[in-house]
Protein backbone atom coordinates (compact mmCIF):
# COMPACT_ATOMS: atom_id res chain seq x y z
CA UNK A 1 0.00 0.00 0.00
CA UNK A 2 2.88 2.37 0.75
CA UNK A 3 4.33 1.67 -2.69
CA UNK A 4 1.02 2.47 -4.41
CA UNK A 5 0.64 5.60 -2.27
CA UNK A 6 4.12 6.86 -3.14
CA UNK A 7 3.58 6.19 -6.82
CA UNK A 8 0.27 8.11 -6.83
CA UNK A 9 1.09 10.98 -4.45
CA UNK A 10 4.81 11.51 -4.94
CA UNK A 11 4.91 10.42 -8.58
CA UNK A 12 7.70 7.90 -8.11
CA UNK A 13 8.98 6.76 -11.50
CA UNK A 14 8.42 3.07 -10.88
CA UNK A 15 6.37 1.11 -8.36
CA UNK A 16 9.61 -0.39 -7.03
CA UNK A 17 11.16 3.01 -6.31
CA UNK A 18 10.02 4.96 -3.27
CA UNK A 19 10.79 8.49 -2.17
CA UNK A 20 12.93 8.65 1.00
CA UNK A 21 9.95 9.47 3.25
CA UNK A 22 7.87 6.56 1.98
CA UNK A 23 10.84 4.18 2.16
CA UNK A 24 11.35 5.23 5.78
CA UNK A 25 7.66 4.65 6.52
CA UNK A 26 7.71 1.22 4.87
CA UNK A 27 10.86 0.18 6.76
CA UNK A 28 9.31 1.37 10.02
CA UNK A 29 6.05 -0.50 9.38
CA UNK A 30 7.88 -3.73 8.55
CA UNK A 31 9.99 -3.39 11.69
CA UNK A 32 6.89 -2.81 13.83
CA UNK A 33 5.12 -5.84 12.30
CA UNK A 34 8.18 -8.05 12.81
CA UNK A 35 8.37 -7.08 16.49
CA UNK A 36 4.64 -7.12 17.22
CA UNK A 37 3.92 -8.81 20.58
CA UNK A 38 0.44 -9.83 19.34
CA UNK A 39 1.69 -11.09 15.98
CA UNK A 40 -0.20 -14.39 16.07
CA UNK A 41 -3.47 -12.87 17.33
CA UNK A 42 -3.37 -9.55 15.50
CA UNK A 43 -6.46 -8.50 13.56
CA UNK A 44 -5.40 -5.00 12.52
CA UNK A 45 -3.11 -2.40 14.03
CA UNK A 46 -5.94 0.13 13.99
CA UNK A 47 -7.90 -1.92 16.54
CA UNK A 48 -4.97 -3.10 18.65
CA UNK A 49 -4.79 -2.23 22.34
CA UNK A 50 -1.01 -1.84 22.03
CA UNK A 51 0.07 1.16 19.97
CA UNK A 52 3.46 0.25 18.51
CA UNK A 53 3.63 3.18 16.09
CA UNK A 54 4.87 6.57 17.18
CA UNK A 55 2.27 9.33 16.65
CA UNK A 56 3.98 10.77 13.54
CA UNK A 57 4.22 7.37 11.83
CA UNK A 58 0.65 6.53 12.88
CA UNK A 59 -0.58 9.67 11.12
CA UNK A 60 1.45 8.82 8.02
CA UNK A 61 -0.04 5.32 7.91
CA UNK A 62 -3.54 6.80 8.28
CA UNK A 63 -2.89 8.99 5.24
CA UNK A 64 -1.71 6.00 3.21
CA UNK A 65 -4.71 3.90 4.24
CA UNK A 66 -7.18 6.71 3.51
CA UNK A 67 -5.77 7.17 0.03
CA UNK A 68 -5.14 3.58 -1.03
CA UNK A 69 -7.55 1.59 1.15
CA UNK A 70 -10.65 2.25 -0.97
CA UNK A 71 -8.70 1.32 -4.12
CA UNK A 72 -7.43 -2.02 -2.79
CA UNK A 73 -10.38 -4.00 -4.18
CA UNK A 74 -9.20 -2.98 -7.68
CA UNK A 75 -5.44 -3.07 -7.07
CA UNK A 76 -5.18 -6.31 -5.09
CA UNK A 77 -8.61 -7.98 -4.82
CA UNK A 78 -7.45 -11.10 -2.97
CA UNK A 79 -5.62 -9.08 -0.31
CA UNK A 80 -8.61 -6.76 0.05
CA UNK A 81 -11.05 -9.63 0.59
CA UNK A 82 -8.72 -11.29 3.11
CA UNK A 83 -8.45 -8.02 4.99
CA UNK A 84 -12.23 -7.55 5.05
CA UNK A 85 -12.72 -11.08 6.36
CA UNK A 86 -10.12 -10.46 9.07
CA UNK A 87 -11.84 -7.22 10.05
CA UNK A 88 -15.21 -8.98 10.33
CA UNK A 89 -13.71 -11.73 12.50
CA UNK A 90 -12.12 -9.15 14.78
CA UNK A 91 -15.52 -7.57 15.46
CA UNK A 92 -16.92 -10.80 16.90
Amino acid sequence: MVTEYCHRKHHSADLGDLCPDCQDLLDYAIDRLNHCPRHERRASCRKCVIHCYSPSYRESIRQVMACIGPRMIYLHPVMAVRHMIGEMRARH
